[in-house]
C-alpha cells in the first residue's frame, strides 16, 4: 500500500483516533465519537483530548466539542491535521508541528537493546520515560499504569517499544497499526539520556514490525530531523491546541 502526501493528514487522523480509542477504553474513560471529531473525555489528570477528522466540522460538532470542553475536569488538547478548525475561543493556545509520512521499506537494525513491553516492570520504565521526556507535569506524582494501563498490551492494535541502556529503560514510544497504516505516538526520551541514539533505536525497533506499510507520526521541531533521516517526508502541518 502507498499512501500519498496529500492524504498522510487524514490518514494520521484516523490513527489517532484509533490510538486515543483504546486509550481511553483502557482507562475507563468516555469515548465520544462523531464524523467530524473524536474526544477520549478524561479526569482531571488526563485531562479531555479531542482529535478532529474533518476540515469543515459542522455547527452541531463545533458546539459540542465548544461543550465538552468547557465541562472538562482536567486540561483540554485538541489536534487538528488540517490546521483548518479555529478554536481560540475555548481559550486554548495553538501551536504547529509537522504530519511526516514514510514509504513501506526496510529499516536498519537499532544500535541500543530495544524490546516490545510485555512485563510491569518495562511498562512502568515507558511511562517514566514519557512523562519524563515530554514533562508531562499532569501525571505528576507518578501513579503506576495511569498513562498506559496494562489493559493497552492487550489490544493488538498496539504496541510499546523500550530502548534500554545498562538495564535501565532510557526511552519508549508507542506504535498503532490500523487500516494498514502504523503511526508513532509519545517517542520520548528522559533528559539523562539524550544524545546518545535512544530516538532512533526506539524508532527503529518499533519500525522492524512496520516495514511492509506506510507510517504517519507528528514531529516536534527537535524529532524532525531524525525522522526525516528513517525516511519521513513533510506531508502538511499540523495544529495543536492547548490549555
Amino acid at each position: 500500500m502507498i499512501v500519498t502526501l496529500a492524504d498522510a493528514p487524514r490518514r494520521q487522523a484516523r490513527n489517532s483516533a484509533a490510538y486515543w480509542a483504546l486509550t481511553a477504553r483502557s482507562r475507563g474513560h468516555e469515548l465520544v465519537a462523531r464524523p467530524g471529531f473524536v474526544a477520549a473525555v478524561g479526569d482531571e489528570r488526563a485531562g479531555t483530548r479531542f482529535l478532529l477528522q474533518e476540515p469543515d466540522l459542522t455547527a452541531d460538532e463545533l458546539a459540542e466539542i465548544t461543550d465538552l470542553a468547557a465541562a472538562a475536569k482536567g486540561p483540554v488538547d485538541a489536534e487538528d491535521p488540517y490546521s483548518a478548525t479555529d478554536l481560540a475561543h475555548l481559550g486554548l493556545v495553538s501551536f504547529q508541528m509537522p504530519v511526516m509520512l514514510r514509504q513501506p521499506g526496510p529499516v536498519a537494525e537499532p544500535s541500543l537493546d530495544v524490546r516490545q513491553v510485555w512485563e510491569d516492570a518495562d511498562l512502568h520504565g515507558a511511562e517514566r520515560a514519557v512523562i519524563e521526556g515530554f514533562e508531562l507535569k499532569r501525571f505528576e506524582p507518578y501513579l503506576a499504569g495511569e498513562m498506559f494501563p496494562r489493559a493497552l498490551l492487550h489490544e493488538p492494535e498496539i504496541a510499546i517499544h523500550v530502548a534500554v541502556i545498562d538495564g535501565s529503560v532510557a526511552g519508549a514510544c508507542v506504535s498503532v497499526v490500523d487500516d494498514g497504516l502504523g503511526s508513532h505516538y509519545w517517542v520520548g526520551t528522559p533528559p539523562a539520556f539524550r544524545s546518545r541514539g535512544v530516538g532512533r533505536a526506539v524508532m527503529l525497533g518499533s519500525l522492524a514490525d512496520m516495514t511492509g506499510i506506510p507510517a504517519t507520526l507528528t514531529a516536534s521541531r527537535l524529532g524532525r530531523p531524525l525522522y526525516e533521516s528513517l525516511g519521513y517526508e513533510v506531508a502538511g502541518m499540523s495544529t495543536w491546541w492547548r490549555m
